[in-house]
């Protein structure tokens, strides 16, 4: 099993598509085996999908995300738990504990003049529409 965490400082970071780096984590038996901080290279929301799995991730664990985001991770097979804060390693460690406290109904959170039920795929390109701040 491989997780990766939106990563920032030790601390999961909160936007999915802004995010510079992962750090990945190698599980076996439920324990973390090995880890290591990846840079995304400058990779934004839909490539960002792609880059995990490339890295053979199946697991993401992050804070806001928006839809199409999302889609782009179910396509790819890797499942999400968002509306994550705190730090990254106790993330995973209470992930692995089956304790991780997560959102299974996040979206991005920059719309709230949209009112409830608001997700960023139901603007017609992603939320270009919105300065392209889609997480």
């Amino acid at each position: 099993m491989k997780i990766a965490v939106t990563y920032e400082h030790g601390n999961v970071f909160q936007h999915f598509g802004h995010t510079e780096q992962f750090k990945v984590y190698k599980v076996t038996d439920g324990k973390v085996e090995d880890s290591q901080v990846v840079s995304t290279e400058g990779s934004g929301h839909g490539a960002l999908a792609g880059l995990l799995s490339a890295l053979n991730v199946d697991t993401l664990i992050c804070g806001g995300i928006g839809g199409g985001a999302q889609a782009a991770l179910a396509q790819a097979g890797i499942r999400l738990y968002g509306g994550v804060t705190g730090s990254a390693d106790e993330a995973v460690n209470a992930l692995l504990a089956g304790e991780l406290s997560f959102n299974p109904a996040v979206r991005c959170d920059h719309h709230e003049h949209h009112g409830e039920g608001h997700s960023c795929g139901e603007h017609r390109n992603g939320c270009g529409g919105h300065g392209g701040d889609c997480r």
